[in-house]
């Protein structure tokens, strides 16, 4: 903020200080804009005073938890204590904000660099617009049986008349039965099967004991949840038929539907769906503790205690089966999300009885280890209540799921037989030519096949550029780095650092201003381009962690930005609070572009953190910050920094080659990235997605993981980054 802005925003707060005084109920709280830092680099330079780095190890020993801790403090204190305000808020809208100011300061510490959404490339499909569902959170989209799968591509032109049709019936409950009309009378013919790749094989098939998305995106087909978005993405009956909210927004009742069945592997049934399975569910997933058990923490009465240990007694906690069909949820405090939770995997039913029969047991009994639990260990040791049960689960080959006889609604499912075909990345051809021979359904066009598909006249008669959705990718800064090989595989994906070079990066990767300067080198637009090619390397570019448009305010709200009050009206996007904030503590990204989508905003679509003259500042403070501890950092003396590389993939080499040369470039040899080689996908997943712990991850930076949201809260981001091991994120960056 400039120093006229200050100037004037004190005048102003000065009159509300006069006025008040005669009319104490007129607010003058402001909506003030908040403009990018303009200070040259001398003038910031002139003024910046360095700090020592902190000697973690001096103060702790090997105590790795009290390091964490500390260095979560140091680097993400300020994120916490206004994400800890935004539990306290007293509106919806409040908390919105103040969730805003908590994600610019996450953002600001540098500790991740927002990349890419899932989407926003060219691509050809069978497949018809909105027939799984778009909603942003949970898993629903991943339920295919309501999808429309034509015998040959969507010309470009039916998909745009689909997608304009489905925004004219959306909430009328009509599009699915018009689609199918307008298919067959453009002359195609829909099909009963739905084929796609896959890359990655469900390590369990237990969607209560993993937080995985290659594991819970194969299992959502399995089961069925309380309630589903439909594909125009209203929220419809499930296994509840009907529920009811308490006055006080704190007791959640749900009639489960009587007749639902339970099957094996072989379509046997085994059961009935009551009530108790989704009780005996949410047990077993707090008793597994595989990653989903921080959704209910704080959220469902006694969740937090009896995953701590102090309550043992399963039936204090707030979920209930009032009686065979009847089941109830009780909350802490209200929660405005909690609907929008139902549809992950966090919720799911299980039954109890067959749980039994594969050795499950419960509470302090609960033993994964033991030698007579089987369950979730295959598909053939889970139950099935959903549209299809698995027949065919080949390793690395095929995962076929076929149509369960004994679903609920069997007769209004579109797809028969889902196939799952793997594919290991190798070949940058393969998805399209599988797409082209009909043996997948459809393919994204990747830099390798998009001068293919142009050649071959598909990309002018089918192309189309898909939607981006909420999930977010993001690179990764690990702060406290404990491994230079893979935590399963010692003679993999091995770091060249010397002792002394890995020491002075951990120093360097501690420091924000070191972590700000590598994100602002990484040109975002080349390094995405060499995924999806240049023509809309912008288009999936993400600035944020949360998206700028995921919420806007309910109602007018005035919050603190900077010990100065700021109203905001209703309306406003999430992403302009974040942009503030950013300005206000004189942080030079742009997050948000309010011009974006014809004037609705967005915080996608452009590089608003990509800026070399900025990285050189914020690395010249760096070097002024580490000299205090007696590191120098130059050419002759550079930083080395690990980025581990899917090197079996052309595509990933040059992506991971692009990161390299920007900061080459940027910091002219003063940083240099050692891409570190993982031959195979999965050595590359086991570097930086699979570690279960920050103590186990082996990079410096990585750019593999990412975060899709659960519900339809902030929070759902916001609270991946919590220390403690209640966030589910902060292993990405080394601690916890």
């Amino acid at each position: 903020m400039s120093k006229m802005m200050k100037r004037v925003l004190s005048m102003v707060l000065a009159l509300c200080m006069i006025a008040s005084a005669a009319v104490s109920l007129v607010s003058c709280a402001n909506e003030p804009e908040f403009t990018e830092d303009n200070r040259t680099a001398e003038e910031v330079l002139a003024d910046y005073v360095a700090v020592a780095p902190r000697d973690y190890t001096a103060e702790f020993g090997d105590d790795y938890d009290a390091i964490s801790a500390a260095i979560f403090e140091d680097n993400l204190g300020e994120y916490l204590e206004y994400y800890e305000k935004a539990q306290t808020a007293t509106t919806v809208s409040e908390r919105y904000a103040l969730m805003a100011i908590a994600e610019a300061k996450l953002l600001e510490s540098g500790v991740m660099l927002p990349l890419t959404s899932n989407g926003g490339n060219y691509a050809i499909s069978r497949v018809a617009p909105y027939t799984a569902t778009s909603i942003l959170w949970g898993n629903d989209s991943y339920r295919y049986h309501q999808v429309l799968v034509a015998d040959k591509f969507l010309t470009s032109e039916d998909r745009t008349e689909m997608k304009a049709k489905w925004n004219e019936l959306k909430g009328t409950g009509e599009y699915e039965a018009w689609a199918k009309q307008y298919l067959t009378d453009k002359g195609y013919t829909i099909s009963e099967n739905y084929s796609l790749g896959y890359s990655s094989d469900p390590q369990t098939w237990d969607v209560l004991a993993t937080s995985m998305a290659a594991d819970s995106e194969a299992i959502v087909n399995t089961y069925d949840g309380l309630v589903e978005y439909d594909i125009e993405n209203v929220l419809q009956p499930a296994l509840a038929e009907s529920w009811t909210v308490s006055d006080d927004g704190l007791t959640y009742t749900f009639k489960i539907r009587q007749g639902v069945k339970w099957v094996d592997a072989q379509g046997r049934e085994v059961a009935d769906v009551k009530a108790d399975d989704f009780v005996a569910g949410m047990q077993h997933m707090m008793d597994a503790m595989g990653g989903l058990e921080y959704l209910v923490d704080g959220l469902i009465v006694n969740a937090s205690e009896y995953i701590g240990g102090t309550v043992t007694d399963f039936s204090k906690v707030g979920v209930k089966a009032v009686d065979e069909y009847t089941l109830e949820y009780t909350l802490v405090s209200p929660a405005s999300y909690f609907m929008t939770m139902l549809g992950y995997g966090v919720f799911a039913p299980m039954s109890r009885s067959y749980y039994e029969s594969k050795g499950g047991k419960f509470g302090a009994e609960y033993n994964a280890e033991a030698e007579s639990y089987t369950y979730g260990k295959t598909p053939n040791d889970i139950a099935y209540c959903g549209p299809y049960t698995v027949t065919n689960a080949t390793a690395s080959n095929t995962i076929v799921f076929s149509a369960n006889p004994a679903y609920w609604n069997k007769d209004n499912i579109n797809v028969k037989t889902i196939t799952w075909l793997y594919n290991d990345g190798q070949d940058p051809l393969k998805a399209y030519n599988d797409a082209v021979n009909g043996v997948i359904a459809g393919a994204s066009l990747n830099s390798s096949s998009l001068p293919e598909a142009k050649k071959d006249g598909n990309f002018d008669k089918y192309q189309y550029v898909s939607s981006t959705d909420a999930t977010s990718f993001m690179a990764f800064f690990n702060l406290n780095r404990m491994m230079f090989n893979n935590f399963n595989d010692a003679t993999v994906c091995v770091s060249p650092q010397t002792e002394e070079q890995a020491a002075r990066t951990k120093l360097a990767m501690q420091n924000a201003h070191f972590r700000r300067a590598i994100s602002f080198a990484i040109d975002r637009g080349a390094h995405n381009a060499t995924t999806v090619g240049e023509d809309l390397k912008y288009t999936s570019l993400r600035n944020t962690y949360t998206p700028g448009n995921f919420v806007y305010l309910e109602e007018d709200v005035t919050v603190e930005i900077n010990g100065e009050k700021v109203k905001y009206e209703a309306g406003t996007a999430y992403g302009k609070i974040i942009q503030d904030q950013l300005y206000a503590d004189q942080i030079r990204i742009q997050v948000w572009d309010p011009d974006a989508e014809e004037g609705a905003g967005s915080s996608d679509g452009f590089d608003g953190w990509y800026d070399v003259e900025n990285a050189k500042l914020e690395l010249e403070m760096a070097i002024r910050d580490l000299a205090l501890a007696g590191v120098d950092i130059s050419v002759a003396n550079p930083i080395y920094i690990d980025l581990p590389v899917f090197t079996g993939s052309e595509i990933y080499k040059n992506r991971a080659a692009v990161l390299a040369q920007s900061i080459k470039n940027a910091f002219d040899g003063k940083v240099v990235v050692n891409m570190t080689d993982c031959p195979t996908i999965m050595d590359w997943y086991n570097a930086g997605y699979y570690p279960p712990t920050g103590a186990e991850a082996n990079y410096d930076i990585c750019d593999i993981s990412g975060w899709g949201p659960d519900y339809g809260d902030p929070q759902t981001y916001l609270n991946t980054m919590l220390p403690d091991y209640a966030g589910y994120m902060t292993k990405a960056i080394g601690i916890y």
